[in-house]
């Protein structure tokens, strides 16, 4: 084939903006030949858009139908997050190539079950984790790997730039709700940084104790901030703490090693506009090697502290999709193995669990125990007055 022919199931903020990029250009060897959603009012404005082409795509209500439609190779998942493995099995099974958007799912019992289907596929699979193109995260994943922090001690993030008011929460049915998105925070602004958490540092908790906090800033019934303490194998430990309820925020992301102490944070430059800042302490001998041998009493290693450089590349979504479609093409590997997705979706079933057991939780968690639970909440959730607003997602990525 020349060009991959994409299909998107779900043309709401996150699939209409798929289809904008293929619309216009972004996606070198791929093409959008069909659209699916049940309201037809999507995928008109699909339609409307002023590309080339855009009067072209296919159009279906069912998405069984577009995928035996022969008009796709390979499709993207864009819908509810429950629906993200069970869109995805049906996908692959019908020889389609798949990205799922975040999260992978709900609970890992479902995710287990789209792995087991992934793993048996001839056809690629990959997560949208559009982060992982940041050249800020690509390259504190290259130093942590390198060996320059040494042994990590401590994992600390504090994400709270994700302000959303009351607006946002009423803008559809599903939204923050357990029966409709299974989450809050953790679920919809956070699968990124919980998956940045451990592909960064390459390591998952084995030990989480987590507060969270339902409702505590909207009128919703899940989780709109959230402190976990996180526990490693290794002895290290750390804390995430998230939000949207802050303003102004903070986005702070520390790894501390033997070795020293890598930052990024979001700052603001001189012309006033946000970019991602990160600097390297660097220790001149290794923290446990100078408390082994140091007699001075008080006194620490000497260090020196430089900023960080990268490739200065941040590709985000379209980053993504074209590394899809050249994997497809063979020209390239594919950046992304989308039964990585569990991992996300491990910790943050993990943070619910322990709020709802008041206790610490060990990873990996019990399936079935945290299904339950969720369920639990599913049958007293209250039902939201019927709303869907496509609200537009540009700048709002972390």
């Amino acid at each position: 084939m020349e060009k991959v022919r994409f299909g998107i199931i779900g043309v709401g903020n996150m699939g209409s903006s798929h289809a904008k990029n293929f619309l216009s250009g972004k996606v070198e060897n791929g093409v959008l030949t069909a659209i699916c959603d049940l309201k037809s009012a999507k995928t008109d404005k699909i339609l409307a858009m002023e590309f080339d082409g855009a009067k072209d795509v296919a159009v279906f209500t069912d998405y069984k139908e577009m995928l035996a439609s022969g008009l796709c190779d390979a499709v993207i998942v864009a819908v509810p997050h429950y629906d993200h493995p069970r869109l995805t099995i049906d996908a692959l099974n019908a020889g389609m190539h798949v990205i799922c958007e975040k999260p992978a799912g709900v609970y890992t019992k479902q995710v287990k079950e789209m792995n087991e289907v992934a793993a048996t596929s001839d056809k690629l699979f990959t997560m949208m984790f559009n982060q992982r193109t940041n050249c800020v995260y690509r390259k504190m994943r290259e130093m942590v790997q390198n060996g320059e922090l040494g042994e990590i001690k401590r994992i600390n993030w504090i994400i709270t730039t994700w302000y959303r008011p009351q607006s946002y929460y009423d803008s559809g049915d599903w939204r923050a709700t357990w029966r409709g998105e299974g989450g809050g925070v953790l679920f919809n602004q956070c699968p990124h940084q919980l998956d940045l958490l451990q592909w960064v540092t390459g390591m998952m908790p084995a030990r989480v104790h987590s507060f969270c906090h339902f409702g505590k800033w909207h009128d919703i019934e899940v989780e709109d901030d959230v402190t976990a303490y996180l526990e490693y194998e290794n002895g290290a430990t750390g804390v995430f703490i998230t939000s949207t309820g802050d303003t102004p925020g903070t986005n702070r992301f520390e790894i501390l090693g033997d070795k020293g102490k890598l930052v990024c944070e979001t700052v603001f430059n001189a012309d006033g506009k946000k970019q991602d800042a990160l600097t390297f302490t660097r220790l001149e001998m290794p923290e446990r090697e100078f408390n082994a041998t140091y007699k001075g009493g008080f006194g620490e290693p000497k260090s020196e502290t430089v900023v960080v450089e990268n490739d200065g590349k941040n590709e985000q979504h379209v980053g993504i999709l074209n590394n899809f479609a050249n994997a497809i093409l063979g020209s390239e590997p594919l950046f992304v193995d989308g039964k990585e997705g569990i991992r996300g979706v491990e910790l943050m079933d993990s943070m619910l669990l322990s709020t709802w057991l008041g206790k610490t939780v060990s990873l990996p968690i019990d399936d079935d125990l945290y299904l339950d639970e969720l369920n639990k909440r599913i049958a007293t959730g209250r039902k939201k007055e019927s709303v869907d607003v496509v609200l537009d997602t540009e700048g709002t990525y972390k």
